[in-house]
């Protein structure tokens, strides 16, 4: 695996991303930010962070998979949601869930959460973008 996840000792463990992440590989893929759109274009769970999350995922590992990599090959996660609070935590993570679930796998790659004002289309209310590193 060109990726180790490694939670340093003297930080904290966070049980859904890990630190830092340490790349080995030779191929540098990055993935633009991914909203709540299927293949046609149509946002998927209009109003429904856990859904969007769920399908951001899945996006950005239908583009993993056409550069030949899986989310275990995912150095960073930047994660953009609209209007960020807190309490807005359970919705996120379960979105996560769900996505890992229909993947078999849990995605733990350091993860940096941005509240914004807006994205792209009002309805988006998280966009999410994914570096990966493969042999």
């Amino acid at each position: 695996m060109p990726i180790t996840l490694v939670n340093p000792a003297g930080l904290p463990k966070i049980d859904v991303y890990s630190q830092m992440s340490i790349a080995t590989g030779s191929k540098l893929i990055h993935i633009a930010g991914q909203v709540a759109w299927n293949t046609e274009g149509t946002t998927i769970g209009k109003a429904d962070l856990t859904a969007q999350v769920e399908q951001c995922y899945l996006n950005i590992a239908t583009a993993l998979t056409e550069a030949g990599a899986s989310f275990t090959d995912v150095a960073k996660l930047t994660f953009y949601v609209v209007d960020w609070t807190p309490d807005k935590m359970p919705a996120l993570l379960e979105g996560v869930s769900r996505a890992s679930a229909t993947l078999g796998t849990t995605p733990t790659p350091p993860t940096t959460l941005l509240g914004v004002a807006a994205l792209d289309v009002p309805e988006h209310l998280v966009e999410i973008e994914a570096t990966a590193i493969i042999d």
